[in-house]
Order: C-alpha cells, then structure tokens, then sequence
C-alpha cells in the first residue's frame, strides 16, 4: 500500500529495529514540577521585552494624556479601569504562555531501557525524534528553537519566546484577545481625545504641548490599529484551529488525521478546561487537561 506524502515528511522512525537505542545517552533528570519554563533564545527575550514595553507605552499615553488631563472624572475612572484591568490580563497571559512548559517531551528517553519499559506488543511501534533523540507522542513535532518535541505544537511564536502547544494555547490565546481588546479601546479614546481637543483649546485637553500630544497620539494610534489587525487575526486563527482540532503544523504539512474527532465545543472545553466557567478568561487559572496518560507513545 502506498504511503501518504503526510507519513514521508515526518521526521519519525517507524519500525523499532531502526530506533537504535544504543545511540541515546541516558535522559537527563526530570526538572522539578514547580521549575519555571523559560527558552534562552535572544530574539525571543528581545520580543518579549518589546511587547512589555508596547503594552507600557500605550498605559502611559492613555492615563497621562488623555485620561488625567480629562474634566470629566467618571469618564477617566471608567476608562482607567477597563484599560488597566484588560492590560494587567494581556501581560499575565503573555507571561503565563512564556513560562509555562507547552507540553515537551522527556529529553533523551529513546534508551534501551524505557524502550523495554513500555513492554511493546508484537506489531506495535514506537516514534522517535532523531534531532532530541526522543521516544514522542502522536502528534507531537520537533522545535529548532526549543531544541524539543512539543505535544501538539502549534507554531513557536517569538513573541512570547515560546512554543505554543497542548500546555499553554489557553494562555496565548487569552494573550492575542486581551491585546486586541485593549488596542480597540485604545483607538476609540484617541478618537474621542482628537474630538475633544479639535472643539476646545489644545493647551487645556493634554499636560503636555499639542505637537508633543499630536505625536504621542498618533503613535498609539498607529499601534494600536497594528496589534489590532495582528492579535484579531492570531486569535482567530487559534480559535479555529482549537475547533477543528487541527494544529497550525498539521495544517501546513497536511498530515494524515488518526485520532479521534470530537465536537467543537468538546475541543474547547480540552483546551480552556471543564467544565466551562468564567476561569476560562482568567490567565491565572490552569486548564484541566483531564487525566491522559502522559507517555502517548505507543501507536
């Protein structure tokens, strides 16, 4: 029978004589559950850095420009809390999808050991990754970046210096949401502020000079519409893929789907937790993945 292009360009061996065990230095020792996952990976911390900084700058030209200088105190309290709270909720996501392990594979456990610790049936075989020399999982894919096997990667995303995989898609998809809310915002206060300051005089709606405000407002405005367009975009994306799923890779490459297929609203409840509640729009609270078996090795 002749295989599908999907099965020729994974980077996979099928057959467990071809494994060659012997070729695999013992695993490294399992981290601490509670160690912080962090990629030392120089664009990425220079993105990171530069999303922080956006973040920051938009939360100085909303509160000292237009917010403060505001006469009408409802109006800046109001918007002062929605803006902060939603900024507080895209930085705790951003760094939440940062720092949180995305599902990688045990390094190194391709030995002969474990291999006859999984007690293979006749017939059955085992995947292994010839790059991290790694027994991994259906659906699993190697990142250049990470220097492992991700479960259910869907793309590295240099912007917060990670994987985006099994483990924290509900952190970088609850990131793209807040950003794009908070871009949103912003536009419409700099639409009112512009408003505002073309029927009064531009000295009274700004502390600070009007080409210096024009500047500052012009800036965010260009920001906020870019973030705008780019997080919507991510967000959908993500969400579909979620639906579907179907990771971005598997999208790409066209692979072969051999697992189970489920509802839509069964594939978000997998990825944001069961059952549904208002912690799914919480960076803070963990997803209950349910209780798979963490070695999904064997096919």
């Amino acid at each position: 029978m002749k295989k599908s292009s999907a099965h020729r360009c994974r980077d996979i061996e099928r057959q467990a004589g071809y494994l060659q065990p012997e070729h695999c230095a013992p695993p490294p020792a399992r981290p601490r559950s509670n160690a912080m996952w962090f990629i030392r990976d120089c664009c990425g911390v220079v993105c990171g850095v530069i999303t922080w900084c956006l973040v920051f700058y938009a939360e100085f030209v909303v509160v000292f420009v237009m917010l403060l200088p505001a006469k009408n105190l409802p109006y800046s309290l109001i918007n002062g809390a929605l803006f902060n709270a939603l900024a507080f909720l895209a930085l705790a996501s951003h760094a939440r999808a940062m720092c949180t392990d995305p599902g990688a594979v045990p390094k190194g456990n391709a030995t002969k050991e474990f291999i006859e610790s999984l007690q293979l049936k006749p017939g059955q075989v085992v995947y292994k990754c010839p790059k991290c020399c790694s027994i991994k999982p259906d659906r699993a894919h190697h990142c250049s970046v990470c220097k492992r096997c991700i479960k259910k990667m869907d793309h590295h995303c240099p912007w917060v210096n990670n994987c985006v995989g099994e483990n924290n898609q509900k952190y970088f998809v609850l990131f793209t949401m807040y950003i794009a809310l908070i871009s949103l915002h912003a536009l419409i206060m700099v639409a009112f502020h512009f408003i505002f300051c073309f029927e009064s005089d531009w000295t009274k709606c700004s502390s600070f000079s009007p080409p210096a405000t024009v500047i500052l407002l012009i800036l965010l405005c260009f920001e906020g519409l870019l973030f705008l367009i780019f997080t919507s975009v991510m967000f959908g994306t993500q969400v579909h893929s979620i639906c579907t799923d179907e990771t971005g890779i598997e999208q790409l490459k066209k692979e072969e789907r051999r697992w189970a297929k489920r509802t839509k609203w069964m594939n978000m409840k997998v990825v944001f937790g069961h059952p549904f509640s208002i912690a799914w729009l919480s960076p803070f609270a963990t997803p209950d993945h349910g209780k798979a078996d963490y070695y999904q090795y064997v096919v």
